[in-house]
């Protein structure tokens, strides 16, 4: 059977190594998986729930799209766009918000997350946005989607959304439900200062995290001087839970290494940091230097990303497009 694949980034600029493991990493096999049919959207309807300075949004964009292709993610396999370029997600999105109940949406916990204590501040777009990215899904017929699980929740409102639609216009099975594709591995990369803390661009310290764009000298530095403990590295994962930023590197080397954690301990069981950090450099410089390279040569012709872009919003309206006429006819439109 084929699977029709839907997932999107949003373009926060200044991409790192949680990314890629957590996201970009996975769109790419999952691309190369015989039959599979991949639409990966640089979500920057998304990112504008949060404000955003026009310029620099618009430098991520092309920022995201070029990780993406120097990832490995090829436009002649898969349809790869920014969300803005095409006008049916937020048509749809609106017309989905009629159909998602006050309930579903007020126990989504990250919008709680996001908006922190002041949720009078926040925005109707942060609120509701879970909608659009259902939108987002069901305009491209998706039977799997992606999700790490702070993403869980999302889905299960796709799901919920398009079954009421459905039930609710006498249209069976008019609107795929899909299924989660959980990365139950490695889906979520921690910082290299906090083994409890997630990796991410917002923390302060840039000791904290590898960024895709990061030379091989800052790699080294970084991995060098990640948090350990004074133990030697674990001959088994008993208790690893307690010893957050050794699970983490080993998670980091395993992912990388496409291989099972297990696999690492054994092959570090035993033996001191210095040793292993020497071989999680080397790996990580192997992996991702390429990419970094890649990026910042592509970045330097945005004639051409935008042509990917634009190329790939057209295929992408093409679907989206006859979608929402669908759905208008069967609402009465």
């Amino acid at each position: 059977m084929t699977k029709k694949i839907f997932s999107g980034v949003q373009p926060t600029g200044n991409l790192h190594l949680g990314n890629y493991i957590g996201a970009i990493k996975n769109f790419v096999d999952l691309q190369n998986q015989e039959g599979n049919e991949c639409v990966y959207c640089v979500v920057d309807l998304h990112a504008i729930t949060t404000k955003q300075d026009p310029k620099i949004l618009k430098n991520n964009i092309r920022e995201t799209t070029a990780a993406f292709l120097a990832s490995g993610i090829d436009p002649k396999k898969s349809i790869i766009f920014n969300q803005s370029l095409v006008p049916a997600h937020a048509e749809g999105s609106w017309i989905l918000g009629c159909i998602a109940r006050m309930g579903w949406l007020n126990r989504m916990t990250q919008f709680k997350e996001k908006a922190g204590k002041d949720k009078e501040k926040a925005s109707v777009g942060l609120y509701i946005y879970p909608v659009l990215m259902t939108a987002d899904i069901l305009l491209y017929d998706a039977t799997h989607v992606p999700v790490g699980e702070d993403q869980k929740q999302h889905l299960e409102l796709s799901r919920d959304i398009a079954q009421k639609f459905n039930l609710d216009f006498n249209a069976p099975d008019f609107l795929r439900v899909p299924e989660p594709l959980i990365q139950k591995n490695f889906s979520r990369i921690m910082s290299l200062k906090d083994g409890n803390n997630k990796m991410s661009k917002s923390d302060p310290s840039d000791l904290s995290r590898i960024n895709l764009t990061d030379s091989k000298d800052q790699i080294f530095s970084k991995i060098k001087k990640a948090k350990t403990d004074n133990d030697l590295l674990p001959s088994d994962d008993k208790n690893l839970n307690q010893r957050p930023e050794v699970e983490n590197l080993l998670g980091i080397y395993s992912s990388l290494n496409n291989q099972s954690l297990n696999n690492s301990i054994k092959e570090f069981s035993g033996k001191n940091f210095s040793e292993f950090k020497a071989k999680l450099a080397d790996l990580v410089v192997e992996k991702i230097s390429p990419i970094s390279e890649e990026i910042n040569k592509l970045q330097k012709d945005t004639n051409y990303i935008d042509s990917i872009l634009k190329s790939g919003g057209e295929r992408a309206n093409s679907i989206a497009s006859k979608k929402v006429q669908e759905i208008k006819r069967i609402i009465g439109f």
